[in-house]
């Protein structure tokens, strides 16, 4: 419903912080696919050199957001009921992607999926850093 930039900038103007904190839609899909990343910046780095967990939750909320925005189209009521993440390995010092897909989708409330990775250039340090689930309750006067 909504292109990759059409969304970044529902985002960026309803939470003027993504655009601070380097939010990007790097591409979007009708089905509810979309990859989402956050500039790598060093104040995100927390003690023990690893991107801080407060980051990586932003963005996989982020990424579900507009998952819904790329099925939907302008639902900017829709709101998170819950998020769970699954921190699986320490990311690096570089931008973090989001991989979102929705799970299902009913009249009330979508259930997504989000797969987090340090985006290092190397195809074979690919695995995820972080698995995140969450639950998005939607506007009921929806069409």
């Amino acid at each position: 419903m909504l292109t990759a930039a059409e969304i970044q900038d529902v985002i960026w103007a309803g939470l003027p912080a993504a655009k601070d904190v380097g939010l990007m839609i790097d591409s979007a899909h009708h089905d509810g696919r979309v990859r989402a990343r956050i500039v790598f910046r060093p104040d995100m780095v927390r003690p023990g050199g690893t991107l801080s967990g407060p980051t990586m939750m932003a963005l996989a909320d982020a990424a579900m957001f507009a998952a819904i925005l790329a099925r939907l189209g302008r639902l900017e009521m829709a709101v998170t009921t819950n998020l769970n993440i699954n921190f699986l390995r320490r990311p690096g010092p570089c931008d973090l992607v989001a991989e979102a897909s929705i799970l299902k989708l009913g009249k009330r409330l979508a259930v997504l999926e989000v797969a987090v990775f340090s985006d290092t250039g190397d195809a074979e340090a690919a695995d995820p850093v972080a698995h995140v689930t969450g639950t998005y309750s939607l506007p009921p006067s929806r069409s």
